[in-house]
């Protein structure tokens, strides 16, 4: 049966919020109206006295948990098993959760994990001040002997809400709480707005003082229970609604602003929109970035490896936002038990391995009371856990390919390293020390196998099933150099910076389209002129998340006469490009649907590939020029239709060569100069099929011009061939910048040497370099041209200890780091 896309309807029947009035509901896959006509009438049940804290400045930014936030939580969700069982939100029981509390603290309690929370469905009405009231039906014996028995058990307890208001409390006009004067029937945006994903409430004014106040409210009740935890969902920007006819951005700092008088844990789902990852980490601690993991598959599964695959290219634009104080969350981690959870052994293990990399909350879905021996060996390795709770969350070398590396540099200087194996047969997947920063020999130890496979010289190389993952730690040995870049979170940052925003020039490399012709035979050859790049569905660059394939032959006029295709909704494709535009092409039909359109993580728009009668081939569905020139990531996600097919991408970029074609006559023998637009220092080099041609002999450099030997040339075969010219750029093709003197940049390290390497341009000046307090010299970082990856300050024979060095802007218009690099003993 095809299910509607992600269960949207399921959630909404679910919901038993804060400040919406809902009675419980069965678990259904109705559609969404079930949610809005389950609103009841008001309860009356008895007040119960809050108690007064101090408040918090009125509009600071404070993620509420405080130091509490400062690693990721680790707990249990119950709605992974809302969704299993068949009836649903009934399930959160307190019989229920107070197995589950027991459970945890049986078996994995001593590992770290202590958050208990119930998530859709435990309200059952309201007070007679508009705040909600726990059911009776599911804690006959009152929400607080739960609360109490979690406490008892060392835990912590966590309840869920979402934005808005109800039209009942609305209707009802209630007195706010200890507020005076202020009541529910005027707390609304008039006229009424939609205030969350599914229509149950109304969007609150929060320009209205009593709105906060009632907001406060609740908070303080939840205090008084003992609540440490708020899940808060229908977040938009976000939750499948992006375009601000839905915002729930005030709602987040109003609930963030309560609940940091109490440091109660604030976490928002779901799917939260990139554009405003800021505002997401100044109020909460914590926010999904993607769908939920469930499959909806009740009785049958928990999730699948879809929902886990295609985490991988939203953890690429999300991993640098996760830190100390707010986390990247990727729902729970159902690896618990293998007849529930949906996926392979392998794919358990790689899930585990990308929650604990990626330092994401680490809470689980099962049924704790039916762990299996397997689930309990990955839930609680001791060194796995080490590397999530030590908050580092890890990047991807790259995401062009679906043999992935993603590591993480640790305070200490090691390195954690996961391998994933995301295609559909065992590899060998090799991580290389440079790749990483690190110039030197290391260790490694295999975390999963708590084991030391050795030391190694420059590269490791790991065997890693289908859908599988490794992880290790990787320790440099003596007289290493460890690279920094710009956005580690070893780091920090003094004043305004902020991150590229076209300040950064990315590493790039063009083809030089080479015409080989001798007219004295007749022999002759053309060369394209056009900087149009066309790569085909299946370059192994383009990565795919999610039940692809490829079909060929089909005659109907596809480029290369192929295309890769899928039929389910979520399914992804996903390409990292140097350019300046971008279209997707594909097939129109009548079986095709809608594609959601992502630039670098930001959604631009919904295309339709639908076409009622007969078939369009080689389609331009989506394109967009005007790009600024550097990287860029393209993502097309199916929403609807039964299939989503990709022909291939066009990618323009700007020439650095002129000419970027050239033609060599073999009879009429001369040397070809071609002019370089970038500083000639930032030519690496040239190579013809992967083989390096040779300063000096196969060509020369004079200034911006490239003189192409004829002696090289001449030994060519008539036909085209292409030279590939390749430019440096910052290091990992990203600076953080600033535009105000004295805003600085600090790094503590121990080690004997370090060095500041960044760009040299005509629009920066002088800067004061800081060693342990010290004002130890002032360099200059103009230069006539823009260049790359330079070395501006470096200090060796320092004592092998900590140190700390500060680089402070002086002058000049702008200020950028690039990365350090320091020398361990």
């Amino acid at each position: 049966m095809t299910r509607p896309p992600r269960h949207k309807a399921v959630r909404g029947s679910l919901v038993g919020l804060a400040v919406v009035l809902l009675a419980p509901l069965g678990l259904t896959a109705t559609p969404a109206s079930a949610g809005p006509a389950a609103v009841t009438s008001l309860g009356t049940t008895t007040t119960a006295t809050t108690t007064t804290t101090t408040t918090a400045s009125a509009g600071e930014a404070h993620p509420p948990a405080g130091e509490r936030a400062s690693k990721p939580y680790m707990g249990w969700s119950s709605y992974s098993m809302q969704t299993y069982v068949s009836n649903g939100a009934a399930w959160i029981t307190a019989d229920q959760i107070k197995a589950q509390s027991d459970a945890m603290h049986e078996k994995l309690q001593p590992y770290g994990y202590e958050y208990i929370n119930v998530d859709a469905a435990w309200n059952g009405g309201t007070d007679d001040y508009g705040r909600p009231v726990p059911s009776t039906t599911l804690y006959p014996d009152g929400l607080q002997e739960v609360i109490d028995h979690v406490h008892a058990n060392g835990q912590k307890f966590g309840l869920y809400g979402i934005p808005g208001i109800t039209k009942a409390l609305l209707d009802a006009d209630l007195p706010v709480y200890g507020a005076p004067g202020c009541r529910t029937g005027d707390l609304a945006v008039q006229p009424l707005q939609q205030g969350d994903y599914w229509g149950i409430g109304h969007r609150i004014d929060f320009s209205n003082p009593c709105a906060q106040k009632y907001i406060d409210s609740i908070a303080d009740l939840y205090a008084q229970w003992g609540v440490d935890f708020l899940k808060f969902d229908s977040v938009t920007p976000g939750s499948g609604i992006s375009d601000l006819s839905l915002d729930a951005r005030d709602d987040v700092k109003a609930w963030s602003q309560a609940l940091a008088r109490h440091g109660i844990w604030l976490e928002l789902s779901w799917a939260l929109d990139i554009r405003y990852a800021d505002y997401w980490k100044q109020y909460a601690n914590g926010w999904r970035i993607e769908w939920d993991v469930e499959c909806y598959c009740p009785g049958e599964a928990l999730t699948t490896w879809q929902n886990i695959a295609r985490l991988f290219p939203k953890l690429a634009e999300w991993w640098r936002h996760g830190g100390p104080g707010g986390w990247n969350d990727l729902d729970s981690l159902n690896v618990g038990n293998g007849t529930m959870d949906g996926i392979t052994r392998d794919e358990r293990r790689a899930a585990a391995t990308l929650w604990a990399v990626s330092a994401a909350p680490f809470y689980i879905g099962n049924d704790m009371t039916r762990l299996d021996s397997y689930g309990l060996e990955l839930l609680t390795n001791r060194e796995v856990i080490a590397v999530n709770q030590a908050g580092r969350p890890a990047q991807p070398l790259s995401t062009k390919t679906n043999r992935q590396v993603w590591f993480a540099l640790n305070e200490d200087g090691t390195y954690t390293v996961a391998l994933f194996n995301l295609g559909r047969t065992d590899a060998n997947v090799e991580v290389k020390w440079a790749d990483l920063g690190l110039d030197g020999a290391a260790s490694v130890r295999d975390l999963w196998a708590e084991k030391n496979l050795g030391t190694f010289d420059s590269n490791f190389i790991g065997e890693v099933p289908t859908h599988g993952a490794r992880l290790f730690r990787v320790a440099p040995q003596k007289n290493s150099k460890i690279s920094v870049n710009d956005d580690d979170l070893r780091v920090s940052y003094d004043g305004a910076w902020k991150r590229n925003e076209n300040f950064e020039v990315p590493a790039v490399s063009e083809p030089l389209e080479v015409a080989v012709t001798d007219s004295s035979s007749g022999a002759t050859s053309d060369a394209s002129g056009v900087r149009t790049i066309e790569l085909n569905d299946n370059d192994p660059q383009i990565v795919y998340t999610g039940a692809w394939s490829r079909s060929t032959g089909r005659g109907l006029g596809d480029f290369e006469d192929d295309v890769h295709y899928t039929e389910t909704n979520g399914d992804s494709f996903q390409y990292t490009f140097v350019g300046t535009g971008v279209d997707f092409v594909t097939e129109t039909h009548s079986s095709q649907g809608d594609v959601d359109m992502y630039i670098d993580g930001e959604f631009k728009q919904t295309v339709s590939t639908y076409l009622a009668e007969g078939r369009g081939a080689q389609q331009v569905v989506y394109t967009i020029s005007d790009l600024p020139n550097g990287s860029h990531t393209i993502r097309g996600v199916k929403r609807s239709g039964q299939f989503m097919l990709l022909d291939k991408l066009n990618v323009r970029q700007e020439s650095l060569l002129n000419p970027s074609t050239v033609t060599f006559d073999k009879s009429a023998q001369a040397d070809i100069p071609v002019e370089v637009a970038r500083d000639p220092g930032e030519l690496l080099g040239i190579s013809q099929d992967g083989e390096a041609l040779v300063a000096g002999a196969d060509y020369t450099v004079d200034g911006r011009v490239v003189t192409i030997k004829k002696e090289f040339l001449a030994a060519q075969p008539v036909g085209d061939t292409a030279l590939d010219f390749r430019f440096r750029g910052d290091y990992r093709d990203d600076v953080h910048y600033t535009t105000e003197s004295g805003d600085a940049i600090e790094f503590t390290f121990r080690g004997t040497g370090i060095e500041w390497l960044t760009a040299l341009s005509p629009d920066q000046g002088e800067a004061d370099v800081y060693i342990d307090g010290r004002l130890v010299g002032r360099v200059d970082l103009s230069n006539d041209a823009r260049v790359t990856a330079r070395q501006a300050f470096a200090a060796t024979g320092l004592k092998d200890t900590e140190h700390t060095l500060r680089i402070e802007k002086v002058s000049g218009d702008v200020l950028r780091n690039d990365m350090i690099r320091y020398t361990i003993k």
